[in-house]
């Protein structure tokens, strides 16, 4: 099969899927790790708030894996919309298919009789006219397929490097036993390596550093930090130059602090300004970009608070309002707000956390999307 071409993007500043190094910054040390991870038979767990370049990270390494070696099988699968084991197992066995249906037709015919049970529904992408895949698994066939795919891994005698991100999401699962379930056939699968990625830093952590859990201590740990300032400077300049104009050093310090090194809100707003700028010497040249921004999610954000409570939105204003808390349960932050009790606000927090809309690191409770952050502050209390 033709290999899809892959066109040269007009905005540098990718926003979606990976296109190739060339547009990635740096991680060449995070990349070289996890590459050498999957490369000498250690699984890896891969820890980090969401937006800052996780799944760039795993593709990354999946594109410089596939071009030193062309027989080797690279998947990459995002869990975080699955319900149940039958969800899980039906993404990974679309993801086998469609790889196979995108590398040799003929392998295709040898996959569909080793799964004589899937119902494969081949059609055309509506953009790009690539074919695609999907198979439908009966749910009572659930853990027996994932078996067999398992034994199909076993038999492909190829390297498969398999990326499960928001690993966390399968302790949600209302069957018992998914992760002890998993773990028996990863061990046994000596040809398969795995990415463990997450966001969720108490889940993630529970899962492979408590003893009593399956997964304990069975992969190797990497962490994520924002990118270093000066080398995604220095990154984005390159592209701003390239079309014969600037990136002023002070300004984009000043996006870069503003956001708090997320990447995927810094690559937002320099999207932004190379779409309509050629010189970026202003901080109003910024503050219009993140207008623009704010304003086009505005009807996502009014959308996202009519599913909130009365005690959930308060707080959440308040935590937008503060930008970080250290104490979001102290009498200085409550009155200050005027939130309710205590106990009101812990039950509040908890849930505004399961739903990702507020995240909790080392400085302390943020609003998880500094736009949605942004566009909180303006309401008032």
């Amino acid at each position: 099969m033709a290999k899809k071409k892959t066109l040269k993007p007009r905005n540098p500043f990718l926003l979606a899927e990976y296109v190739s190094p060339d547009y990635f910054c740096d991680r060449i040390e995070e990349t070289e790790e996890l590459i050498s991870n999957l490369q000498n038979g250690r699984n890896t767990t891969l820890i980090s708030p969401r937006r800052i370049g996780k799944t760039g990270l795993i593709n990354n390494a999946f594109y410089h894996l596939s071009a030193t070696d062309k027989e080797v099988i690279c998947i990459y699968l995002d869990i975080f919309a699955t319900k149940n084991l039958h969800d899980f197992v039906q993404l990974l066995g679309t993801a086998i298919v469609q790889h196979v249906l995108s590398t040799e037709r003929q392998a295709l015919k040898r996959l569909m009789e080793f799964f004589s049970s899937w119902r494969p529904v081949l059609s055309a992408d509506p953009y790009t006219g690539m074919p695609t895949a999907s198979i439908s698994i009966e749910p009572t066939q659930s853990e027996t397929t994932l078996r067999t795919i398992f034994n199909y891994l076993n038999q492909s005698r190829q390297h498969v490097y398999i990326a499960i991100d928001e690993f966390q999401q399968i302790t949600c699962y209302p069957e018992s036993g998914t992760e002890a379930l998993l773990r028996s056939y990863i061990q046994f699968t000596p040809n398969v390596n795995f990415i463990f990625s997450g966001s969720k830093l108490h889940l993630m952590t529970q899962m492979f550093n408590s003893p009593e859990r399956p997964f304990y201590q069975s992969t190797s740990p990497m962490g994520l930090n924002p990118l270093h300032e000066e080398v995604y400077y220095d990154f984005a300049r390159r592209f701003f130059e390239a079309k014969k104009g600037s990136l002023s050093s002070e300004v984009f310090h000043a996006i870069y602090q503003r956001f708090n090194g997320i990447t995927q809100n810094i690559q937002q707003v320099l999207n932004r300004l190379y779409e309509t700028e050629k010189q970026v010497v202003s901080e109003q040249q910024v503050n219009d970009a993140i207008h623009h921004i704010v304003s086009r999610g505005s009807m996502q954000y009014e959308t996202l608070v009519q599913f909130l409570t009365d005690n959930q939105l308060s707080l959440l204003k308040a935590i937008a309002k503060a930008d970080i808390v250290r104490s979001p349960q102290s009498s200085e932050f409550l009155q200050k707000y005027e939130l309710p009790s205590p106990s009101s606000v812990k039950t509040a927090l908890t849930l505004l956390e399961d739903k990702d809309l507020v995240y909790h690191d080392a400085n302390g409770y943020m609003v998880y999307d500094r736009f949605f952050n942004i566009w909180l502050k303006h309401l008032p209390l």
